[in-house]
């Protein structure tokens, strides 16, 4: 990969970067906060097996994105310590680690060929992708077991926050990452930087769990833009 050498170079230089969403040598992280969205999904997903199973999962299954490196991987590690945080008794589920590749159609075939053996009453979803997310979830409907599964998804995209609204869907939410937002943020980062204020050596973007209850709330103009 050349960004590591071109990053190191800058820093031989010293030329000050910003690093987006990926971290690079000497560079300022500037972007998601990955481990902390994976927890607001965890915590959501294990609240929601809580109220509605009574803590009792059979399943926790984790839709990753192997080739994606280490970093997008701490989602799924948060959302496994949130689950692990808030429910009654998470050392007596299985957990399943399948690789979606953040895809719909290749999530949905690993769900398909998982559901084929398994025989679980009650299954836990937390995907690394929307995309994802609703590969599983379409699985589950093919099946007819939509009832047995809770699926939550990461970014909040366009199609997460349309499933999210639909009636009877067990996509019950997901972590919006406000790429949208990352303009400014960037900017105001790198004026400090040149102007030669202190800054921390990461910013991370605020994130926010989306669900039906707040969806029109966090993203009121997606009706506009016919999402």
């Amino acid at each position: 990969m050349a960004a590591p050498v071109i990053a190191r170079r800058f820093l031989d230089a010293h030329i000050p970067s910003i690093a987006i969403d990926i971290p690079h040598p000497g560079a300022t992280y500037f972007g998601a906060d990955n481990y902390r969205a994976g927890l607001l999904a965890g915590h959501h997903l294990g609240r929601w097996a809580n109220k509605h199973w009574g803590g009792a999962a059979d399943e926790i299954v984790l839709l990753e994105v192997a080739r994606a490196g280490s970093v997008p991987q701490t989602r799924i590690r948060g959302m496994l310590a949130g689950m692990h945080e808030v429910m009654r008794d998470p050392e007596h589920i299985r957990v399943i680690h399948l690789d979606g590749d953040g895809a719909f159609g290749r999530s949905q075939e690993c769900m398909r060929a998982h559901l084929r053996v398994s025989k679980a009453d009650r299954i836990l979803v937390g995907a690394a992708t929307d995309p994802s997310a609703i590969g599983a979830l379409r699985a589950f409907e093919e099946v007819g077991r939509l009832a047995n599964c809770a699926v939550v998804g990461q970014n909040a995209d366009p199609e997460g926050r349309a499933e999210i609204r639909k009636a009877n869907t067990a996509f019950i939410g997901s972590v919006a990452f406000f790429p949208e937002r990352y303009g400014d943020g960037v900017i105001r980062l790198a004026l400090d930087i040149l102007a030669h204020k202190p800054t921390p050596p990461a910013v991370f973007m605020k994130h926010q769990l989306v669900t039906r209850e707040n969806v029109d709330h966090v993203y009121p103009n997606d009706s506009l833009l016919g999402v």
